[in-house]
């Protein structure tokens, strides 16, 4: 069995977990407890991994598009004995309205099938392996034709209307017919076997209620700018991958899939990170409302805890787990034989010295929306942090892109430590007696002079990544974003103009490094801004619309791009793609934004 392109899934969501649909009619990722549990289905991962598919018997064309304002997902199969609708979608609570989408999500996945035209023959194949694959589960037949599995923790019920479902050995391999007007719906249910039992529901009217949900949703938050279809898309996509619960965002859906087809770079994103903390929080403030913005703050703050010495992890569990170390799962041969596949993630161990000014830009951007609700444990948080970016910031770090060999001065780590000390001196007048703005503002001062003579290389023209460093960087993009330096200032100037000769692109992506096989799909949306920030707003537009042309036909986007094949790489979707179109459609719209 083949695995699909990473382009050619599907994302739906209930703000607890997501799916990944392929345009063949198969699930081949779910993770049914929250969006960093085992999966159910892998074969995302491994083409022997676990799916429940289905599609008609027949070869068929297909057509597929998101209900508007939602992630359910309807896909049309033309055959030649006619035509057939298969949406898909992840089960809202009953009832849930606006902010409480994903709140007490049930865990069923909802599939129903609508015959169109003529009579199709369909084919259900369900093929569950828990715990990525490791547990073959018990199928029974229950009574009313529905099948239960079960294996270690697991519980899955799987039942249809008015389907006699039959086990097959580990599997239920299922044939139906569909005529015009007809609906047959089936629905999935997870629990745990020694916990409540699955959920019970109708699949079709919870599929309606469920695009209710969504709809409800969207009602409540408003976009008003440039490019309208494509950042509400994004702001979706964003909302289909926070952890509804905590008010954490997931960096993405997927772990391990891969930077290069074949290679190593293979990583878990499952998980929050403080290091995308600013460009989300702005992200969610101009595509969807403070609310989101403010319990994604609140999630952090809870998150980090009491400042100490140690360094504040660059990425926490959905619901603020530290610990979340890395192994690797030796069994799966990873998505096109690109091994290892990685569940964890080590970088949480790194010192990355950016992390607190991502997190004290948030809090400057949320100062005025806080009002009177700056209590101690937040003025003792941003305290913290100043203090210990004040001690620490002359230290080598791994950087932004989480490098595994060895520490660097990164010029974005000591930019995003201006920021910390900068956005801390304006907070000052609300931090009590702890503030020390005078020494902050010294401190800030001396990293600022420190970054414009060592981060500077003559010879190539431009800001590099790292101190010392001829190697190109696409990160030095974001000093005129975080307004380090003005992107007219004549050295940022040049630095945009090198950046963009030496790794953009015709197909208008941008590497990160000279080395880097594809386009990083963030940096760029980034250029884009840069672009705009110079007084070049008609070739930043001409650039965002080329990289919205990446997209896959449901207007989603992984990490990366390559660049020889224009084929989808990396984690999918990817949140840091999205906040980029969102921040660079608004930078467009309104060239001044904070």
């Amino acid at each position: 069995m083949h695995q699909p392109p990473i382009s050619g899934y599907g994302f739906i969501s209930d703000c607890r977990s997501g799916a990944l649909v392929g345009r063949d009619g198969s699930v081949d990722w779910w993770c049914p407890d929250r969006f960093d549990s085992a999966s159910v289905f892998c074969r995302l991962l491994d083409p022997a991994g676990g799916h429940w598919r289905i599609a008609p018997l027949a070869a068929s064309r297909v057509e597929r598009a998101y209900r508007p304002g939602t992630l359910v997902l309807r896909t049309v199969h033309h055959t030649p004995e006619g035509s057939v609708a298969v949406t898909d979608a992840l089960a809202a609570e009953l009832g849930a309205r606006g902010h409480e989408l994903g709140m007490n999500s049930p865990a069923v996945l909802l599939r129903v099938v609508e015959g169109l035209t003529g009579r199709v023959r369909m084919h259900l194949d369900f093929a569950p392996l828990p715990e990525y694959g490791l547990l073959t589960p018990y199928l029974h037949e229950q009574p009313g034709g529905g099948v239960l599995a079960t294996a270690g923790s697991v519980a899955l019920v799987l039942r249809g209307d008015g389907q006699a479902l039959r086990v097959d050995g580990d599997r239920v391999d299922h044939t139906f017919e569909v005529a015009a007007g007809q609906t047959v719906g089936f629905d999935l249910a997870y629990a745990l076997v020694y916990g409540p039992p699955p959920a019970r529901l109708d699949p079709v009217t919870t599929l309606a209620e469920t695009v209710r949900a969504w709809e409800g949703y969207r009602e409540v938050h408003e976009y008003d700018g440039q490019y309208v279809p494509q950042v509400r898309h994004s702001a979706t996509v964003l909302t289909g991958l926070t952890y509804a619960r905590s008010g954490a965002v997931a960096a993405a859906l997927t772990t391990s899939l891969p930077e290069r087809m074949g290679g190593e770079r293979n990583y878990d994103y499952r998980y929050s990170w403080l290091r995308d903390f600013s460009m989300t929080m702005d992200a969610l403030w101009v595509a969807a409302c403070p609310h989101e913005a403010s319990r994604l703050f609140a999630w952090a703050a809870r998150s980090i805890g009491r400042i100490g010495d140690a360094p504040v992890p660059v990425l926490f569990g959905l619901e603020g787990e530290r610990d979340i170390s890395e192994h690797i799962c030796s069994h799966l041969r990873g998505h096109g034989d690109s091994r290892p596949v990685r569940i964890g993630n080590d970088a949480w161990r790194q010192r990355q010295l950016d992390v607190p000014g991502e997190v004290l830009s948030a809090v400057w951007r949320l100062h005025d929306y806080l009002g009177d609700s700056f209590e101690m444990e937040l003025r003792e948080m941003v305290v913290g942090l100043a203090e210990q970016v004040a001690n620490t910031w002359r230290l080598p770090d791994r950087g932004m892109w989480e490098t595994r060999d060895t520490e660097r001065h990164y010029l974005s780590s000591k930019v995003l430590c201006w920021v910390a000390l900068d956005r801390a001196m304006k907070l000052a007048p609300r931090l009590g007696d702890r503030a020390d703005p005078r020494r902050w503002a010294a401190i800030r001062d001396e990293i600022r002079a420190t970054v414009l003579r060592e981060g500077w290389n003559d010879r190539i023209g431009a800001y590099t990544g790292a101190f010392g460093s001829a190697e190109l960087d696409a990160s030095a993009l974001f000093l005129p974003v975080v307004h380090f330096l003005p992107a007219t200032d004549p050295r940022m100037r040049s630095t945009i103009e090198v950046v963009e000769r030496e790794l953009g692109t015709d197909a208008g992506l941008v590497r990160r490094w000279n080395t880097d096989p594809a386009g990083f799909v963030l940096c760029s949306f980034w250029l884009v801004e840069c672009l705009v920030m110079a007084g070049e707003r008609d070739r930043a537009r001409a650039l965002f619309e080329k990289v919205l042309g990446h997209a896959n036909d449901l207007g989603l986007f992984a990490e990366q791009v390559d660049l020889r094949t224009g084929v989808q790489l990396g984690n999918t979707p990817q949140a840091l793609s999205h906040i980029g179109l969102i921040n660079a459609a608004w930078r467009l719209t309104d060239p001044d934004t904070a």
